[in-house]
């Protein structure tokens, strides 16, 4: 009689969670890049003091985080990145309200706006789709 090899069940992830862990990652390190450039695309721009860069830097690195959590399709993980993305939110406002983004622009408030309304809904998304996590 023949044994049976243990094939571990592959984890399904729908595309839309594929989708959006990899626009969180990308949009993440995109944020880490313009903390430490203080430019993005040389249209966007937040003020050149340290705080700024650590602000701009952690809320990059939580958004990149939480993208990475939601690939593992675990229930905890999926907890993490919802609160990661809470604080990236919470981050964006606060670093506009001590002028650390500053909003001195039409284009500068609204990629502010833009960028913080897609990491709602990406939580939101999140939040729908958590019968999916195990």
């Amino acid at each position: 009689m023949a044994m049976k090899e243990i094939v571990p069940a592959q984890t399904y992830r729908p595309l839309g969670i594929i989708i959006v862990a990899v626009l969180m990652i990308l949009f993440g390190l995109s944020e880490v890049a313009t903390g430490f450039t203080h430019n993005f695309l040389g249209i966007i721009s937040t003020a050149k003091a340290t705080v700024s860069t650590y602000g701009g830097v952690g809320i990059g690195s939580l958004y990149a985080v939480a993208g990475i959590l939601i690939f593992s399709m675990k229930k905890w993980a999926m907890i993490l990145a919802e609160i990661f993305l809470l604080i990236v939110v919470v981050g964006r406002i606060s670093l506009v309200l001590t002028g650390l983004y500053p909003t001195n622009s039409f284009l500068q408030t609204l990629s502010i706006i833009i960028g913080t309304s897609i990491a709602i809904v990406f939580a939101l998304y999140i939040g729908l789709k958590r019968k999916l996590f195990k």
